[in-house]
């Protein structure tokens, strides 16, 4: 049995992404890691970081963005496929750039590869979900994020990134285009497991943040769009009152270490209060959520209500 992981990446320096951690910790899992890295922005050194990272199992694909063939968010999964053509692995790892697996989980990982290798019920594996927001101690646990997400899938060619590269779909016939398309895809068939994906993408400082999401919505809405939003907008990124989140009391994965060591900016952060008024709601604010949240929370076991489910589950490994 042979493990390939895969990613893909652009401007990770810039955008505050912790790219290397990410490589570093599938490495142990898998038999070689290929990343696609698009034409970054001058003086942004994401090649550079990857190649520091100096294993031989590491595969960097250069690749060039297209935001017109591929709008509305389609670019990250043009860009998704385009490393996953690359894996010669049975299984294959997808990791976003700011998705991190802990050590602990790797031997489950590798175990339930091993055991579900010949099972044909099962297209991919179902991985659990922490959201850090603002800081490395506080994690999302509302309905308006998702608990879970394939992130494991078998090496086949039917199966493609999908949307924004959230998740995967079969997709007979695919034309290499339109990712977001609806019919004709096939949800995956999934096995749940015991494991964990560190979800960073949150954590930044507010100045940085505010990038990032500017770059996502520029993937997403076209940079026309992003220019009369940014017109309307003269503040960083704001986290909003952090006591109503969920207090991370385990460990992060080993390789996140000197990547937390840098966290400088809690100053920026609130801790406590209310949602400042200058700005929108963020939706896990909103009360519709907050609803919703305490009811799956507190009556239903953390089971969600409703929502969309990008995969068919078949059974929980073990």
């Amino acid at each position: 049995m042979k493990i390939s992981g895969f990613s893909m990446v652009k401007n990770a320096e810039k955008l505050y992404y912790p790219v290397r951690e990410m490589i570093l910790s599938a490495l142990p899992l898998v038999d070689e890691f290929v990343i696609a890295i698009g034409d970054c922005d001058p003086g942004d050194n994401t090649r550079e970081l990857v190649r520091s990272i100096n294993d031989p199992k590491v595969k960097i694909i250069d690749t060039v963005w297209d935001l017109e063939k591929y709008p509305r968010g389609m670019e990250n999964a043009h860009q998704t496929d385009i490393a996953m053509s690359h894996c010669s692995g049975d299984w294959l790892l997808y990791l976003q750039a700011d998705e991190v697996i802990h050590e602990e989980d790797i031997p489950k990982i590798r175990e339930a590869c091993a055991a579900l290798q010949h099972d044909p019920r099962i297209e991919g594996l179902l991985f659990k979900y922490r959201h850090f927001w603002g800081d490395y101690d506080h994690f999302h646990f509302s309905h308006s994020w998702y608990k879970k997400e394939i992130r494991i899938i078998r090496n086949d060619p039917e199966i493609h990134s999908w949307e924004s590269a959230q998740s995967f779909r079969r997709i007979p016939g695919f034309d290499g285009v339109n990712y977001r398309q609806q019919e004709g895809t096939l949800k995956l068939h999934v096995a749940e497991i015991d494991a964990w994906i560190y979800h960073y993408g949150w954590v930044r400082p507010p100045a940085l943040m505010q990038k990032k999401t500017k770059a996502l919505d520029t993937i997403h809405k076209g940079a026309e769009k992003v220019e009369e939003m940014a017109q309307r907008s003269h503040y960083d990124f704001d986290y909003g009152p952090l006591q109503h989140l969920k207090r991370f009391k385990g460990t992060h994965p080993a390789v996140m270490k000197e990547w937390i060591g840098k966290f400088n900016w809690q100053d920026e952060l609130q801790y406590t209060g209310g949602v400042p008024k200058y700005r929108r709601k963020h939706k896990h604010e909103k009360l519709k959520y907050r609803l919703l949240t305490w009811l799956e929370n507190r009556l239903l076991g953390g089971r969600t209500v409703g929502g969309f489910r990008n995969y068919v589950w078949v059974k929980r490994h073990p």
